[in-house]
């Protein structure tokens, strides 16, 4: 094939356009080997434009070079792209704080990557939505959860969960767990859980508490299904009908939907993960007819990159109205998924006086 057929076919070929616009969606999708120098780049390489009847088109790194081609020296091709390292680098961190029988200290994390303290600590957060010390922190409390489903003891559980004190364990996970050790450790058995459930502006609504606040808030068209509900998130406690010694929290419940403007007291009791309970904690601070989005929401809470675990962390919220998931919209101003349903959560908005469309968006800070 001579240079004018080459060149011919060259500029036929889409991805040549794609090249030529140096698009960002390409790289990783195809790469180009230039003739006269004997080079193959990225298609956003900012090296000089390359003469058609020069270029050859190729799948991967390895098609290139064994074509004859090296690797630009500028756009390094054959090396992963930047988020991608920093994803890898970020999972072998979090392997080696799951493993470590003492959590790894920040510089220690660093050093075993090779990256300053500061940018372990920005791309760890950014990455997995939590600081490496909030992330050990969370394994912990898983590990202290699967001791204390195997372990004869709570005190035994304690130990084999890797704390030194029953003073540290109490500190670090006790509070996460939504219930006492010992509740925990037979399934929540013993935890007492009593419920009311009457009618509102969005249907039937049953809320539900523990000793030590509201543990759950939820909205349906008929009553049965949301007992069922409620049994499944806490099947091995009492669930007592308790609808006169629930009435004032009922009642609370249920102005909290009709005047949203007069804000939450209620003393909540509800279990999440360290991430879930940041987002949760932001949410709260959202006020009535004011909105967000998730990918804003992610950015409050310090993980611009976290977009999907927050939508998820959003639709594991336990107490509706309460933690207000429903001020949560996309990010072109639609509304998007919830857990009670759509029709409800644009009830919700528009009690609180947010027109979508005209929505007034909270911006990160």
């Amino acid at each position: 094939m001579n240079q004018v057929q080459r060149g011919a076919e060259v500029l036929a070929d889409p991805r040549w356009v794609r090249l030529q616009r140096r698009d960002p969606s390409a790289d990783g999708v195809f790469y180009f080997g230039v003739e006269s120098t004997g080079v193959y780049c990225k298609p956003t390489c900012k090296s000089r434009a390359p003469k058609p009847e020069n270029v050859h088109f190729f799948d991967s790194p390895a098609a290139a070079e064994a074509a004859g081609f090296r690797a630009c020296r500028r756009c390094e091709p054959n090396v992963a792209p930047k988020q991608e390292r920093q994803a890898q680098a970020v999972a072998e961190l979090c392997r080696w704080i799951e493993e470590a029988e003492v959590p790894p200290k920040l510089a220690e994390l660093a050093a075993r990557v090779g990256w300053s303290v500061g940018y372990t600590q920005r791309t760890f957060l950014a990455i997995t939505g939590l600081t490496p010390k909030a992330y050990a922190a969370a394994r912990r409390v898983e590990r202290a959860k699967v001791a204390l489903s195997s372990q004869a003891t709570v005190t035994e559980a304690i130990y084999a969960a890797g704390f030194l004190s029953s003073s540290r364990f109490y500190e670090g996970v006790a509070d996460h767990l939504g219930m006492k050790p010992s509740e925990y450790r037979s399934g929540g058995k013993n935890l007492i859980i009593d419920y009311a459930i009457g009618p509102c502006r969005l249907g039937q609504v049953l809320v539900a508490a523990t000793p030590r606040g509201v543990c759950a808030i939820l909205l349906g068209d008929d009553q049965e299904p949301l007992k069922k509900e409620l049994a499944e998130r806490f099947p091995k406690a009492q669930r007592v009908p308790a609808p006169e010694a629930r009435a004032a929290l009922l009642a609370q419940v249920v102005a909290l939907v009709d005047h949203p403007a007069a804000g939450s007291t209620l003393p909540l009791d509800i279990q999440g993960t360290a991430f879930q309970r940041r987002v949760w904690a932001v949410l709260q601070t959202l006020a009535p007819g004011q909105v967000t989005t998730y990918s804003e929401l992610a950015a409050r809470i310090g993980a611009p990159k976290a977009v999907r675990a927050v939508a998820g962390a959003c639709g594991k919220n336990p107490v509706a109205v309460a933690v207000p998931c429903h001020r949560v919209i996309g990010g072109d101003g639609k509304l998007t998924g919830y857990r009670w349903g759509l029709a409800r959560k644009q009830q919700l908005l528009e009690l609180e006086g947010a027109k979508l469309g005209e929505v007034r968006k909270s911006r990160p800070k």
